[in-house]
């Protein structure tokens, strides 16, 4: 296993991360276990989850309550795992009143982290992320509220999830005002079929010192070369998925076609080409199955050479790097 430093901060995490999100949901317990120690055992340190996962609006929090009880086995499952999982959504279980919509009020954080470490059968968190923005609460509120957090030893370090560029400049900027270190991740859609991200987030990301977590490698699924097959594609964007399935047919065929000349399958190309950029601190794939996980690993046995990384932009440009160069002289 490969292992790099999350950003700016001192901890080291392995260069894949282990999505959660199916388990409990898609994938039963027993293959979850599997899985999770599977995942131990190739040297992935870095699991990530959130209060909201498990399905259903009725099942959520069920993805950590899993994980629990998969640490509640010992033989040191928590001490060798770095936890991260987030927070904005509404729980059903909060009983928070006016306060459950979703966001990141002080209150829903403090709240929301004790529902998480009750699950989750800790009581600490090493990674605690925002899970989207929340544009009506202040930094003022939200590092003060963390900042807490850490002193009490709660959680270990900040980081956030789709956050625009200038999002991350203004809570790294707010932080240092507090003499904070700030966010040190942030997890955002980036793959082969989304590389918006070039423009903006990749660079700001790299420039402030915050390490990329890219969920959705494989596009849901449309990048694993199973995309005329809808059954291949379960998740709960699945329709979307599909239909970018449908829009993209012509490139994916090309690419369907190149990974066999390299004697590759398309996930790992995929994956591959995610650990082969340098912004990039580790994707987070999300197994299904415990085959599915096995096949990610493959990634760090595929070398994509200069040529194969023209191929792979000539097939799926991208926006033609950091803005503003991309667009203008």
């Amino acid at each position: 296993m490969q292992y790099a430093f999350l950003g700016r901060s001192g901890l080291k995490v392995s260069r894949l991360c282990l999505g959660t999100m199916n388990f409990g949901w898609f994938t039963p317990e027993k293959e979850a276990f599997r899985i999770m120690d599977a995942a131990l055992e190739a040297g992935i340190n870095l699991f990530d989850t959130a209060n909201s996962y498990g399905g259903t609006k009725e099942k959520r929090g069920s993805t950590e309550e899993l994980i629990g009880r998969w640490f509640a086995q010992g033989e040191a499952r928590r001490e060798r795992v770095v936890l991260a999982t987030k927070v904005y959504g509404s729980m059903l279980d909060s009983h928070d009143g006016p306060n459950a919509p979703a966001g990141l009020s002080a209150f829903k954080i403090r709240r929301h982290l004790e529902a998480s470490l009750r699950r989750l059968r800790t009581d600490h968190i090493e990674l605690y992320q925002m899970h989207h923005i929340d544009k009506r609460v202040t930094w003022d509120e939200l590092w003060e509220a963390f900042a807490g957090l850490i002193n009490q030893g709660r959680i270990v370090y900040v980081g956030s999830s789709n956050f625009a560029a200038w999002q991350l400049a203004q809570a790294q900027a707010a932080a240092n005002s507090r003499h904070l270190l700030g966010l040190v991740s942030e997890q955002h859609m980036f793959n082969l079929l989304c590389r918006l991200p070039e423009l903006e987030v990749l660079p700001a990301a790299s420039a402030l010192g915050v390490g990329l977590l890219t969920y959705s490698p494989l596009g849901g699924g449309v990048l694993a070369g199973k995309a005329a097959d809808p059954s291949a594609v379960i998740r709960r964007t699945s329709g979307l998925n599909m239909q970018q399935a449908a829009r993209h047919g012509d490139q994916l065929a090309s690419y369907s076609r190149f990974c066999k000349e390299l004697g590759e399958e398309e996930s790992s190309v995929a994956l591959a080409w995610l650990l082969a950029n340098t912004s990039v601190t580790a994707p987070i794939v999300g197994p299904r199955t415990f085959d599915q996980f096995e096949r990610s690993l493959r990634a760090f046995d595929v070398k994509l050479d200069e040529s194969a990384m023209k191929r792979l932009d000539e097939i799926f440009p991208g926006p033609g790097g950091a803005a503003p160069e991309a667009y203008a002289w």
